[in-house]
Protein backbone atom coordinates (compact mmCIF):
# COMPACT_ATOMS: atom_id res chain seq x y z
CA UNK A 1 0.00 0.00 0.00
CA UNK A 2 2.76 1.96 0.53
CA UNK A 3 2.64 6.12 0.79
CA UNK A 4 -0.74 5.87 -0.82
CA UNK A 5 -2.03 5.17 2.19
CA UNK A 6 -1.07 8.76 3.74
CA UNK A 7 -3.86 10.52 5.74
CA UNK A 8 -1.92 13.57 6.90
CA UNK A 9 -3.79 16.76 7.90
CA UNK A 10 -7.35 14.47 7.32
CA UNK A 11 -9.70 14.81 9.68
CA UNK A 12 -11.86 10.97 10.64
CA UNK A 13 -14.94 11.30 12.80
CA UNK A 14 -15.33 7.63 14.45
CA UNK A 15 -18.26 6.56 16.03
CA UNK A 16 -18.94 3.89 18.63
CA UNK A 17 -14.92 4.65 18.86
CA UNK A 18 -14.65 3.10 22.83
CA UNK A 19 -13.51 -0.21 21.80
CA UNK A 20 -13.95 -3.21 19.05
CA UNK A 21 -13.35 -1.63 15.41
CA UNK A 22 -13.98 1.81 16.06
CA UNK A 23 -11.04 2.02 18.31
CA UNK A 24 -9.04 -0.08 16.36
CA UNK A 25 -9.60 2.36 13.10
CA UNK A 26 -8.66 5.41 15.36
CA UNK A 27 -5.27 3.66 16.30
CA UNK A 28 -4.88 2.43 12.32
CA UNK A 29 -6.05 6.46 11.28
CA UNK A 30 -3.92 7.84 13.68
CA UNK A 31 -1.03 5.50 12.93
CA UNK A 32 -1.48 7.02 9.37
CA UNK A 33 -1.35 10.56 10.15
CA UNK A 34 -4.86 11.24 10.39
CA UNK A 35 -6.56 13.61 13.01
CA UNK A 36 -9.03 11.15 14.85
CA UNK A 37 -12.27 12.37 16.30
CA UNK A 38 -13.41 9.22 18.50
CA UNK A 39 -17.18 9.28 19.45
CA UNK A 40 -18.82 6.83 21.97
CA UNK A 41 -21.27 7.26 24.85
CA UNK A 42 -18.58 6.08 27.37
CA UNK A 43 -16.98 9.37 27.46
CA UNK A 44 -14.08 7.27 29.81
CA UNK A 45 -13.08 4.77 27.07
CA UNK A 46 -12.61 7.43 24.41
CA UNK A 47 -10.81 9.68 26.48
CA UNK A 48 -8.68 6.98 27.03
CA UNK A 49 -7.49 5.67 23.99
CA UNK A 50 -7.33 9.80 22.52
CA UNK A 51 -4.84 9.92 25.76
CA UNK A 52 -2.61 7.24 24.03
CA UNK A 53 -2.92 8.26 20.46
CA UNK A 54 -1.97 11.85 21.72
CA UNK A 55 -2.44 15.78 20.60
CA UNK A 56 -4.41 14.29 17.12
CA UNK A 57 -7.14 12.74 18.62
CA UNK A 58 -9.92 14.12 20.56
CA UNK A 59 -12.65 12.73 22.55
CA UNK A 60 -15.93 13.18 22.19
CA UNK A 61 -18.94 12.00 24.25
CA UNK A 62 -21.96 11.62 22.49
CA UNK A 63 -25.20 9.38 21.80
CA UNK A 64 -25.54 8.73 17.95
CA UNK A 65 -28.89 7.87 18.43
CA UNK A 66 -29.54 11.85 19.21
CA UNK A 67 -29.06 13.87 16.20
CA UNK A 68 -28.49 17.35 18.43
CA UNK A 69 -25.48 15.39 19.77
CA UNK A 70 -24.16 13.90 16.22
CA UNK A 71 -24.72 16.84 15.10
CA UNK A 72 -22.39 19.01 17.97
CA UNK A 73 -19.83 16.30 17.22
CA UNK A 74 -19.26 17.34 13.71
CA UNK A 75 -19.02 20.97 15.07
CA UNK A 76 -17.05 19.79 17.60
CA UNK A 77 -14.64 17.86 14.65
CA UNK A 78 -14.33 21.15 12.80
CA UNK A 79 -13.51 23.32 15.72
CA UNK A 80 -10.85 20.94 16.72
CA UNK A 81 -9.28 19.85 13.16
CA UNK A 82 -10.99 22.60 10.63
CA UNK A 83 -12.81 20.31 8.89
CA UNK A 84 -14.78 16.32 8.52
CA UNK A 85 -12.51 14.49 5.29
CA UNK A 86 -14.23 10.78 6.72
CA UNK A 87 -16.83 9.84 8.35
CA UNK A 88 -16.99 6.25 9.80
CA UNK A 89 -20.33 5.00 10.73
CA UNK A 90 -19.00 2.07 12.92
CA UNK A 91 -21.43 2.20 16.25
CA UNK A 92 -23.79 -0.75 16.95
CA UNK A 93 -25.69 -2.58 19.02
CA UNK A 94 -26.16 -6.67 18.93
CA UNK A 95 -28.49 -6.83 22.11
CA UNK A 96 -31.84 -7.43 22.20
CA UNK A 97 -31.06 -11.17 21.08
CA UNK A 98 -34.82 -12.24 21.22
CA UNK A 99 -37.35 -14.08 19.33
CA UNK A 100 -39.38 -11.72 17.64
CA UNK A 101 -42.47 -12.47 19.36
CA UNK A 102 -40.98 -11.91 22.68
CA UNK A 103 -39.11 -9.01 22.05
CA UNK A 104 -39.13 -5.72 24.52
CA UNK A 105 -40.55 -2.83 22.26
CA UNK A 106 -38.28 -0.41 23.40
CA UNK A 107 -35.66 -2.49 23.73
CA UNK A 108 -36.28 -3.38 20.05
CA UNK A 109 -36.54 0.15 19.23
CA UNK A 110 -33.13 1.33 20.61
CA UNK A 111 -31.34 -0.82 18.50
CA UNK A 112 -33.14 0.46 15.26
CA UNK A 113 -32.21 4.10 16.51
CA UNK A 114 -28.55 3.00 17.36
CA UNK A 115 -27.79 1.18 14.47
CA UNK A 116 -29.96 2.30 11.82
CA UNK A 117 -30.85 6.17 13.03
CA UNK A 118 -27.36 6.71 14.39
CA UNK A 119 -25.90 6.39 10.62
CA UNK A 120 -28.70 8.67 9.08
CA UNK A 121 -27.72 11.01 12.11
CA UNK A 122 -24.06 11.10 11.18
CA UNK A 123 -24.79 11.18 7.07
CA UNK A 124 -26.99 13.99 8.19
CA UNK A 125 -24.69 15.98 10.00
CA UNK A 126 -21.89 15.49 7.75
CA UNK A 127 -22.92 15.54 4.34
CA UNK A 128 -24.19 19.12 3.93
CA UNK A 129 -20.40 20.20 4.66
CA UNK A 130 -18.59 18.10 2.50
CA UNK A 131 -21.14 18.06 -0.65
CA UNK A 132 -20.57 21.92 -0.74
CA UNK A 133 -16.67 21.12 -0.48
CA UNK A 134 -17.23 18.64 -2.88
CA UNK A 135 -14.97 16.01 -1.70
CA UNK A 136 -15.27 13.86 1.36
CA UNK A 137 -15.32 9.78 2.52
CA UNK A 138 -18.66 8.52 4.25
CA UNK A 139 -17.80 4.71 5.78
CA UNK A 140 -20.61 2.63 7.06
CA UNK A 141 -19.94 -0.82 9.09
CA UNK A 142 -22.45 -3.02 7.43
CA UNK A 143 -23.02 -6.95 8.07
CA UNK A 144 -23.55 -9.97 6.60
CA UNK A 145 -26.88 -9.80 8.99
CA UNK A 146 -27.99 -7.27 6.49
CA UNK A 147 -29.15 -9.78 3.63
CA UNK A 148 -29.55 -12.70 5.61
CA UNK A 149 -31.88 -13.57 8.19
CA UNK A 150 -31.09 -15.02 11.66
CA UNK A 151 -32.79 -16.09 14.79
CA UNK A 152 -33.25 -14.29 17.35
CA UNK A 153 -31.44 -10.97 16.00
CA UNK A 154 -34.20 -9.60 13.93
CA UNK A 155 -33.84 -6.09 15.20
CA UNK A 156 -29.97 -6.16 13.84
CA UNK A 157 -30.79 -7.94 10.65
CA UNK A 158 -33.41 -5.22 10.12
CA UNK A 159 -31.09 -2.13 11.43
CA UNK A 160 -28.73 -3.59 8.92
CA UNK A 161 -30.26 -3.91 6.33
CA UNK A 162 -32.11 -0.67 6.47
CA UNK A 163 -28.28 1.02 6.83
CA UNK A 164 -27.48 -1.11 3.12
CA UNK A 165 -29.93 0.42 1.46
CA UNK A 166 -29.43 4.19 3.48
CA UNK A 167 -25.85 4.08 2.30
CA UNK A 168 -27.23 3.48 -1.15
CA UNK A 169 -29.10 6.25 -0.96
CA UNK A 170 -26.32 8.47 0.53
CA UNK A 171 -24.50 7.75 -2.58
CA UNK A 172 -26.87 8.16 -5.04
CA UNK A 173 -27.50 11.69 -3.88
CA UNK A 174 -23.89 12.35 -2.99
CA UNK A 175 -21.97 10.88 -6.12
CA UNK A 176 -21.61 13.67 -8.54
CA UNK A 177 -20.66 16.37 -5.83
CA UNK A 178 -17.48 14.21 -5.36
CA UNK A 179 -18.46 12.92 -2.07
CA UNK A 180 -17.76 9.09 -1.69
CA UNK A 181 -19.83 6.54 0.25
CA UNK A 182 -19.20 2.80 0.63
CA UNK A 183 -20.12 0.40 3.27
CA UNK A 184 -17.85 -2.69 4.57
CA UNK A 185 -19.12 -5.89 5.49
CA UNK A 186 -16.23 -7.20 7.82
CA UNK A 187 -17.57 -10.78 8.59
CA UNK A 188 -17.27 -12.32 12.69
CA UNK A 189 -14.62 -10.18 14.56
CA UNK A 190 -13.33 -10.79 17.28
CA UNK A 191 -14.66 -8.32 19.27
CA UNK A 192 -17.11 -7.65 22.59
CA UNK A 193 -20.28 -8.20 20.11
CA UNK A 194 -19.21 -11.72 19.78
CA UNK A 195 -18.76 -12.18 23.46
CA UNK A 196 -22.33 -10.68 23.54
CA UNK A 197 -23.52 -13.20 20.94
CA UNK A 198 -21.38 -16.44 22.26
CA UNK A 199 -23.86 -15.69 25.05
CA UNK A 200 -26.23 -15.25 23.92
CA UNK A 201 -26.38 -19.51 22.79
CA UNK A 202 -28.91 -18.33 19.81
CA UNK A 203 -28.62 -19.32 15.93
CA UNK A 204 -24.95 -20.69 13.95
CA UNK A 205 -23.24 -17.78 14.76
CA UNK A 206 -22.87 -18.11 18.64
CA UNK A 207 -21.48 -21.46 17.99
CA UNK A 208 -18.71 -20.33 16.05
CA UNK A 209 -14.91 -21.39 17.79
CA UNK A 210 -13.12 -17.87 18.72
CA UNK A 211 -10.38 -18.61 16.68
CA UNK A 212 -13.26 -17.95 13.59
CA UNK A 213 -12.99 -14.45 14.11
CA UNK A 214 -10.50 -12.20 12.85
CA UNK A 215 -8.69 -9.53 14.41
CA UNK A 216 -10.24 -5.62 14.58
CA UNK A 217 -7.95 -3.96 13.15
CA UNK A 218 -8.42 -5.64 9.74
CA UNK A 219 -11.70 -4.05 9.28
CA UNK A 220 -9.90 -0.99 10.75
CA UNK A 221 -7.37 -1.24 8.07
CA UNK A 222 -10.06 -2.03 5.63
CA UNK A 223 -11.66 1.20 6.16
CA UNK A 224 -8.41 3.16 5.63
CA UNK A 225 -8.02 1.42 2.39
CA UNK A 226 -11.28 2.40 1.28
CA UNK A 227 -10.20 6.18 1.94
CA UNK A 228 -7.88 5.77 -0.97
CA UNK A 229 -8.24 6.00 -4.57
CA UNK A 230 -7.26 2.34 -5.16
CA UNK A 231 -11.25 1.51 -3.57
CA UNK A 232 -13.16 3.85 -6.07
CA UNK A 233 -14.06 0.90 -7.75
CA UNK A 234 -16.37 0.26 -4.92
CA UNK A 235 -17.62 3.91 -4.52
CA UNK A 236 -21.41 2.88 -3.64
CA UNK A 237 -20.88 -0.39 -3.07
CA UNK A 238 -20.71 -2.84 0.56
CA UNK A 239 -17.05 -4.50 0.19
CA UNK A 240 -16.92 -7.99 1.86
CA UNK A 241 -13.89 -8.02 3.86
CA UNK A 242 -14.63 -12.15 3.47
CA UNK A 243 -13.61 -11.96 0.24
CA UNK A 244 -9.54 -13.03 -0.84
CA UNK A 245 -9.19 -10.76 -3.12
CA UNK A 246 -10.51 -8.13 -1.11
CA UNK A 247 -8.34 -9.17 1.69
CA UNK A 248 -5.31 -9.35 -0.83
CA UNK A 249 -5.78 -5.61 -2.14
CA UNK A 250 -5.94 -4.19 1.54
CA UNK A 251 -2.79 -6.38 2.45
CA UNK A 252 -4.23 -8.62 5.11
CA UNK A 253 -3.04 -12.00 3.44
Amino acid sequence: MGDTMDMQGKSVLITGASKGIGAAAARVFAAAGANVALVARNGDAVADIAGEIGPTAVAIPCDVSRYWEVEAAVEACHAAFGQLDVLINNAGVIEPITMLGAADPEAWGHAIDVNLKGVFNGMRAALPGMMVRGAGTILTVSSGAAHNALEGWSAYCASKAGVAMLTRCADLEARATGVRVMGLSPGTVATDMQREIKASGVNAVSQLDWSAHIPADWPAKALLWMCNADADAFIGQEISLREESIRRRVGLT
